[in-house]
């Protein structure tokens, strides 16, 4: 069973930087994709940024140019670095893991982190 453990939120002014961590602990199979989705309040949970074991990334249209996705596969880590925050980014960040055997068509496995708070105020 993996476990996602979550690190680095907390309150930012607008215009700051915060850098989001997230381990996975057990064993992930070699295909797999890791990132980042957020919900605030009163609305849907929304993707982010993802990189897949490739380091192929992807970014939802409100955060490029301000945030980069990044793992270190050895420690089956992913980071998010967020610069240039504004308060329409305050929600709670979770970290996603998806990972498929090899001849499987679809994700085998979908796994959630429990959520870190991210706030930008002043």
């Amino acid at each position: 069973q993996v476990q996602l453990v979550e690190s680095g939120g907390g309150l930012v002014q607008p215009g700051g930087s915060l850098r989001l961590s997230c381990a996975a602990s057990g064993t992930i199979f070699s295909i797999n994709v890791m990132g980042w989705y957020r919900q605030a309040p009163g609305k849907q949970r929304e993707l982010v940024a993802t990189v897949t074991s490739g380091r192929i990334t992807n970014y939802a249209d409100s955060v490029k140019g301000r945030f980069t996705v990044s793992r270190d596969n050895a420690k089956n880590t992913v980071y998010l670095q967020m610069n240039g925050l504004k308060p329409a980014d305050t929600a709670v960040y979770y970290c996603n893991l998806k990972e498929r055997r090899p001849l499987s068509s679809s994700w085998d496995s979908d796994y959630w982190g429990q959520g870190t708070q991210v706030t930008v105020s002043s």
